[in-house]
């Protein structure tokens, strides 16, 4: 990610106002409201900035302030999730309404159901009346209580839905779509000139939203990844010249992919989108592995190798453009090559995303999606607007939507990360 072009008005926050009201949580460590979080972390990359008379960048800090913006025994809240299922997402909606009932004693908390839909009247989603009760357990459950959908929705009538309700804090829980779609809601409210606050908690299991640590969901799929290429390990074990091929998540970005190739010290090859390989270099490079050890694991993203494919044009219901299947395509091309060759294999191909993206958070998840969901609670209780939860360097800051999905986050090709994911696998760094 680069932050050449970038100032510090880049990472403002919108504030609706000035905060009037005292908190009604006990007394603790609030937050300084100039309390602000370093970009980066090198020392070289901070001695440039200044050397060339640019404030260093930084982000303001997350948390409770000592004053607040609406008045808790009037405001109520509206929660909406959106995209595809990922671990963690009841857990972000439970630690949001238990921080707004136990910390301001906020009593009116709507969740809207199957995504943006369910701010349109028209669709006919009556929403859900958050209470205490309803989700103390839901973390235990994968997916999310309030169902989900994709697509765009007139952000007109989704501002007129939150007025209606009295609503003054939307939380919206979701990925790049989600959050463009936030914004859109948000610039109709200045518009319209109305008083309600869009916090957004990024969820994406590819964990490729930028300027962000990282995301809900992503340690949680690669916990569970692994189990998979356990399993193509064991079966590529348990038969002569076995290859046990993997595909995981990961549309644009590998990171799933690359962490779980380095999590499994079994995997041999590790196929990413932003390190196009070619076909011809995969099945030379296989067939000496296998005639050298007689075994084989390969792991891809879903995003991998798509110029090798013939795909179509087609978009799905957020726009994204529809994939072609590498695991069946590499299934295929796999088994033709030591066909022709005369070298007898045995391939078993396993395709877990659905299996991954069920399950509910792992502790280490769930615990992150407690402190995502209370300062998501903290953001919007302070006024804060237009801008989305994040996570950097160990730290939780307010991100403006506008910089969070000014780009994808990507894995440097050239960089520290993937060079691991070579030392690991041991693959050839050009394929």
């Amino acid at each position: 990610m680069s932050s050449k072009n970038l100032t510090l008005k880049d990472f403002e926050v919108r504030h609706l106002g000035k905060n009037l009201y005292p908190s009604p949580m006990p007394s603790q460590c609030f937050c300084d409201r100039y309390e602000r979080l370093l970009y980066h972390s090198s020392f070289d990359e901070i001695q440039q900035r200044v050397a060339n008379k640019l404030d260093p960048l930084s982000f303001e800090v997350a948390g409770p302030h000592q004053n607040i913006f609406f008045n808790p025994s009037t405001i109520a809240c509206g929660i909406v999730t959106c995209g595809g299922l990922c671990p963690g997402t009841n857990d972000v909606i439970r630690a949001i309404v238990m921080s707004l009932h136990h910390h301001y004693g906020v009593r009116s908390i709507y969740g809207f159901r199957y995504g943006y839909e369910g701010l349109v009247r028209r669709y006919g989603h009556t929403p859900i009346k958050l209470t205490t009760e309803l989700v103390s357990r839901i973390g235990e459950s994968g997916g999310t209580i309030l169902g989900s959908s994709r697509g765009h929705q007139d952000p007109a009538e989704m501002v007129s839905t939150l007025s209606e309700l009295g609503i003054g804090i939307l939380f919206t829980i979701g990925g790049d779509g989600t959050l463009k779609g936030a914004a859109k809601i948000s610039e109709e409210i200045s518009r319209q000139g109305k008083t309600i606050s869009v916090i957004g908690i990024p969820k994406t299991i590819d964990n490729d939203i930028s300027y962000l640590q990282t995301t809900f969901g992503f340690e949680t799929a690669v916990s569970e990844a692994r189990r998979s290429t356990y399993a193509a390990h064991t079966e590529a074990l348990g038969a002569r010249n076995g290859i046990g091929l993997v595909k995981l998540m990961g549309r644009d970005s590998g990171f799933i992919a690359a962490y779980t190739a380095m999590a499994d010290c079994q995997v041999n090859y590790c196929l990413i989108p932003e390190a196009p390989f070619t076909l011809p270099g995969l099945l030379a490079d296989l067939e000496m592995r296998i005639r050298q050890r007689g075994h084989a694991v390969i792991v891809v993203a879903e995003g991998a190798g798509q110029e090798l494919m013939t795909t179509s044009d087609q978009v799905d219901a957020s726009g994204n453009r529809k994939l072609g299947d590498i695991g069946l395509f590499l299934k295929e091309k796999i088994n033709a090559h030591f066909s022709e060759i005369g070298v007898e294999m045995t391939l078993k191909y396993i395709d877990p995303s659905y299996t991954i993206r069920s399950q509910p958070a792992n502790p280490h998840d769930a615990t992150f999606c407690l402190s995502l969901g209370h300062n998501a609670a903290h953001a919007g209780m302070a006024g804060r607007t237009d801008m989305v939860v994040g996570f950097w360097n160990h730290q939780f800051v307010h991100v403006p939507i506008s910089l969070a999905t000014s780009s994808r986050k990507k894995i440097d090709p050239t960089g520290r990360l993937w060079s691991s994911v070579i030392s690991s696998t041991g693959q050839p760094a050009k394929l």
